[in-house]
C-alpha cells in the first residue's frame, strides 16, 4: 500500500462520476463532505497487497495512527487515491482492506471517515504546512504462510539388546526411573508437576534476573552473575576443543534477510518462533542458531577434502519468541547464548565417527556435574533401517535405553537430532544439550569441497553445542545444588564457577594489611580472593560467606599473622583444617584443573561493593 498523509486545516470533497464499473455504493452522507484539522490518508491499494491483506491493514493503521498521534488529532479520513501507483489491486481488494484498515483505526480511538471508493472527486484543502503535515509511506506486506500442516510422528525404545518396544508394553528396569520420567512426558504425554524450582531463589542470590524493562523472557545478571556467565561462555569453547577436532571461531551478525534464498528456507524449516525486524522496506529475521553466519563464513572458503572434518564456533546470542507462558528463567527464554559448533565432514561415514567423539563428550560433561542424560533421538525409519549399527554403538555408549521419535521422511534437513535431557528437581525432562546430521544446509548455502577426484561435494554437517546453551548450563548447575540441599547437602557452585573462592576475614582492623598480603598473593595464582572488612562480628561475617555460598572462609587472627598456618573452612564437606597458603593455593589448583581461570571482577573489599548486603 502506498500513503500519502497530509494533515490539513481544512479538507473538503464532492462525488462527480462514477470511475470504475462496479463502485461502491454510494449514500447521501458520503456524497459531499467537509472537515476540519484532519490528517487526510490518500490510499493505493497495490496488487502485492493480495498477498497478506490482513498484515497490510495492521501495518497501515499503525504507521497512519502513529501520525496522526504527532500531530494531535483524532480525526482521519481513509481516502481511496489510485494515482500512487501503477500496479493496482483488484476491486473487491482494494475495498476489503479499506473497510478493514478503517475498522481498526477506530479500534483505536479515532474519529473515522472514509471517502467511497470507485468515483472521481473533487476536493479542496489547505494543508498545515508544519514539518509533519506532509508524509508517504509504502507499506509492504509479509509473505502470508499457509497453515502449518501437523507432523505427525510416533515413538518407539530401543534397548540395549537392540529391540524396539512401544512406550506402553515397555517394562522399566532397575535404575531406569529418570528414563520413564522422560518416556511418559514425550511419548505418552503425561502432565508435569506443578510447584515453584528451588533453583530461582539461587538465581536471585546471584543476581540473575529476568530484565523488566525489556521484551519478556530476556535476562540480566549483576557482576557476580556476569563472572558466572563469562566464565561459562569461555568453558563451552574448552568444552568443544576436547573433541579433538580443528576449530575455527567465528563473529557476525544476529539479523539477516528474509530476501536471501537460503535464509528464508532456512527460517521457514525453523517455524513460528522467530523475531523478525522491517527495516527500509526489507524483512530481517533474527538469528535463533548461529547456522546464518558460519554457514555464510563457510560458503566463501576454499575447501579440500584434505582439510575435512573442522568445525567453525561462535557463541551466539540468538532470539526465539517461546510462547509467555512458557518463559522459565536461564532454561525457556528469548535470548539465549548458544555455544553452536558446526562441524563439515568428507562423508556420512565421517560424520557418524564424529558424532560417536560428540555423543562420549556431551556425556563427558553433563557427568562431571553430578548428572546423566536421558536422550530422545528423533530419526527417520530409513536413516535406522541403514544405519541401525551406529545407532546402537551410540545407545550402548549411553548404557541405558534410548527413545526413538520417528518424524516423517524429507521433513526435516537433519536425519538425526538426539536431545540429551536431564530429569530436574521437579521431576521434569529438560533437554541441554543436543547434535544434529545435517543433509541439507550445505547444498542451500552453497558449501563445498573439492573431492580426491577434484569433483564438488556437499558435506555433512554437524551441529551441536556440547553443553547446551550458557543459559540452560546454568540452569543444570543451579538444579543440581537445589537437589544437593534436598539431599541434606549444603548447595555450593563448582569451585572453578564460584565469583568469589576465598574469603578473607580479620578478626580485628589491626590484621586487615596482613589480609590484604594474603589476598595479593592468592590472586596473583588467579585464586579470586575477596576480603570482608566490614565494622560486624566476626560470627556475622562468617555466617555472611556461607549464605554467599564461598568455597572457603579464612579468619584471620593473630595466630595467622605469626604462623604459616592458616585456619580454613571449607564449604562443600563442611570440614575446617589448618594449611599453609601454598597448600591452599594448590588444593584449588588442582580442583580447577582443566576449568577456565578468571580474576575477581569486583572490589576486593566488601565495603566498597555498592548496595552489600546479607544475601
Amino acid at each position: 500500500m502506498r500513503l500519502l498523509l497530509l494533515h490539513c486545516e481544512y479538507f473538503e470533497y464532492a462525488v462527480r462520476e462514477q470511475a470504475v464499473k462496479n463502485p461502491e455504493k454510494l449514500d447521501a452522507a458520503s456524497k459531499e463532505c467537509r472537515f476540519e484539522n484532519i490528517l487526510v490518508a490518500f490510499c493505493t491499494i497495490e496488487k502485492e497487497d493480495e498477498q497478506n491483506p490482513d498484515d497490510v491493514i495492521e501495518k497501515s493503521a499503525e504507521s497512519i495512527a502513529g501520525v496522526a498521534d504527532s500531530v494531535r488529532t483524532s480525526r482521519v479520513l481513509v481516502y481511496p487515491y489510485a494515482h500512487l501507483s501503477s500496479s493496482l489491486a483488484s476491486r473487491d481488494t482494494a475495498i476489503s482492506t479499506l473497510e478493514g484498515l478503517t475498522t481498526r483505526l477506530r479500534e483505536r480511538g479515532f474519529e473515522i471517515h472514509r471517502s467511497p471508493f470507485g468515483y472521481y472527486k473533487s476536493f479542496n484543502l489547505r494543508c498545515l504546512g508544519h514539518p509533519l503535515s506532509e508524509l508517504s509511506r509504502t507499506i509492504r506486506p509479509e509473505q502470508a504462510k499457509p497453515p502449518a500442516a501437523t507432523i505427525k510422528t510416533y515413538y518407539k525404545i530401543l534397548a540395549l539388546d537392540g529391540k524396539l518396544y512401544d512406550p506402553e508394553e515397555y517394562v522399566f528396569g532397575p535404575g531406569e526411573n529418570e528414563f520413564k520420567v522422560l518416556v511418559e512426558k514425550e511419548a505418552l504425554k503425561k502432565g508435569l508437576p506443578g510447584g515453584e524450582p528451588r533453583y530461582l531463589e539461587y538465581c536471585r542470590k546471584f543476581g540473575i534476573e529476568w530484565e523488566g524493562f525489556s521484551d519478556q523472557g530476556h535476562m540480566r545478571y549483576s557482576p557476580e552473575g556476569v563472572m558466572i556467565f563469562d566464565l561459562i561462555s569461555e568453558y563451552s569453547w574448552d568444552a568443544v576443543l576436547a573433541a579433538g577436532i580443528p576449530i575455527f571461531q567465528v563473529k557476525g551478525t544476529n539479523m539477516f534477510d528474509l530476501s536471501v534464498p537460503a535464509v528464508k528456507e532456512h527460517a521457514d524449516l525453523f517455524g513460528s518462533r522467530l523475531y523478525r525486524i522491517e527495516s527500509e522496506n526489507k524483512s530481517f529475521v533474527m538469528r535463533y542458531a548461529a547456522c546464518h553466519q558460519q554457514f555464510a563464513a563457510v560458503r566463501n572458503w576454499t575447501l579440500s577434502y584434505r582439510q575435512l572434518p573442522f568445525g567453525t564456533f561462535e557463541v551466539a546470542d540468538s532470539y526465539r519468541l517461546e510462547q509467555s507462558g512458557e518463559l522459565l528463567l536461564s532454561f525457556r527464554v528469548r535470548k539465549l547464548h548458544m555455544p553452536d559448533c558446526h562441524i563439515y565432514c568428507r562423508s556420512m561415514d565421517d560424520a557418524k565417527v564424529v558424532t560417536l567423539k560428540l555423543h562420549d563428550r556431551i556425556y563427558e560433561e553433563i557427568r562431571k556435574l553430578g548428572r546423566d542424560y536421558v536422550s530422545v533421538y528423533n530419526i527417520t525409519q530409513s536413516f535406522l533401517d541403514s544405519n541401525k549399527d551406529y545407532v546402537m554403538q551410540l545407545v550402548k555408549r549411553e548404557g541405558k535405553p534410548a527413545l526413538l521419535n520417528f518424524v516423517p521422511e524429507g521433513i526435516y534437513y537433519w536425519v538425526l537430532n538426539i536431545e540429551y535431557h536431564i530429569i530436574d528437581e521437579l521431576e521434569r525432562p529438560r533437554e541441554i544439550a543436543t547434535f544434529q546430521i545435517d543433509i541439507g544446509n550445505a547444498k542451500r548455502f552453497g558449501i563445498s569441497f573439492v573431492d580426491e577426484k577434484g569433483g564438488k561435494q556437499f558435506p555433512p554437517i554437524i551441529h551441536t553445542a556440547v553443553i547446551g546453551s550458557i543459559e540452560r548450563y546454568l540452569f543444570t548447575v543451579l538444579d543440581q545444588c537445589a537437589r544437593m540441599e534436598r539431599e541434606g547437602v549444603k548447595p555450593s557452585l563448582p569451585l572453578w564457577l564460584s565469583p568469589s573462592q576465598v574469603r578473607l576475614i580479620p578478626v580485628k582492623p589491626e590484621f586487615l594489611d596482613f589480609s590484604m598480603t594474603l589476598a595479593a598473593k592468592l590472586g596473583e595464582s588467579l585464586v579470586r580472593t575477596d576480603l570482608d572488612d566490614r565494622d560486624e562480628t566476626v560470627d556475622k561475617r562468617v555466617r555472611d560467606a556461607e549464605l554467599n555460598w564461598i568455597p572457603y572462609v579464612v579468619v584471620i587472627g593473630k595466630r595467622e599473622t605469626t604462623t604459616d598456618q592458616l585456619a580454613i573452612r571449607r564449604r562443600r564437606d563442611g570440614k575446617q583444617y589448618n594449611s599453609s597458603l601454598e597448600d591452599l593455593q594448590k588444593e584449588i589448583a588442582e580442583l580447577t584443573k582443566g576449568y577456565p581461570r578468571m580474576p575477581l571482577r569486583l572490589p576486593e573489599m566488601l565495603s566498597k561493593r555498592p548496595g552489600y548486603k546479607q544475601l
